[in-house]
């Protein structure tokens, strides 16, 4: 098999596993934990079984594709260039996820997800939850749909803007499991600005960095504030 079709295998992989953890994870463990619904203790799991998706993909691109897990070399920044560019991805995304957000709601009047109000509940005064949370989404998050997936289009296809925006649409994809249009589309937003920058940069730190702050923030925000005004998310 040649080099394309081992990327093209590791990709499909990639998103059949984070798909299927989205879909199945919360009842695979309550099987094998007894514990039933979203609990702290189960979503904590879940959160385990995404870095072990991490670990296949990598040892994937290590034993079956011979190849390094990041195709893109990391260039390196000035600590002034990380700041810099962590604070404008942030405003973008944030700025840009919220036009978004009063779009659709304007058209469409969608209500909050049901699960995003759950997942308020849980994550209230657990601050080691939270932490814990926004640090795998920005590690694990990143460096599969930016490090790996969005190199590994490019060179199968060879088409820079072909792997931005699949990188992104499977980003906007694996978020539907919140039930809502408002959570596909702004993280698909959030894909495709994250996609070009790391094609225009080739820095996945900053991505990382970036992404944990987005999602800290958001659900620090969440946690102090009464669960009836969770529709700005």
């Amino acid at each position: 098999m040649g080099i394309n079709g081992k990327y093209s295998i590791g990709i499909l992989l990639t998103f059949v596993l984070l798909a299927a953890a989205m879909l199945y994870l919360f009842p695979v463990i309550a099987r094998m934990t007894g514990i039933q619904g979203i609990t702290a203790m189960s979503f904590f799991l879940s959160r385990i079984g995404i870095w072990c998706i991490l670990l296949i993909t990598f040892l994937y691109s290590y034993s079956i594709e011979k190849n390094s897990f990041l195709l893109k070399k990391e260039k390196e920044y000035s600590i002034l260039f990380y700041i810099k560019a962590t604070v404008c991805l942030y405003l973008i995304c944030n700025v840009g996820g919220a036009f978004l957000n009063l779009i659709i709601h304007f058209f469409t009047h969608e209500k909050i997800s049901s699960k995003l109000f759950e997942l308020s509940l849980l994550f209230k005064n657990n601050y080691f939850l939270i932490i814990f949370t926004s640090f795998t989404a920005g590690a694990v998050e990143e460096l599969l749909m930016r490090g790996y997936i969005q190199p590994r289009i490019e060179k199968i296809y060879n088409s820079p803007v072909l792997g931005i925006l699949v990188s992104a649409i499977l980003f906007g994809i694996l978020h539907s499991t919140y039930g809502t249009i408002g959570q596909v589309v702004v993280p698909f937003f959030i894909g495709l600005v994250f996609a070009i920058f790391y094609k225009k940069y080739s820095n996945i730190k900053i991505l990382i960095i970036c992404h944990f702050l987005i999602d800290f923030i958001s659900l620090m925000i969440m946690n102090s504030i009464d669960s009836k005004h969770l529709s700005v998310f």
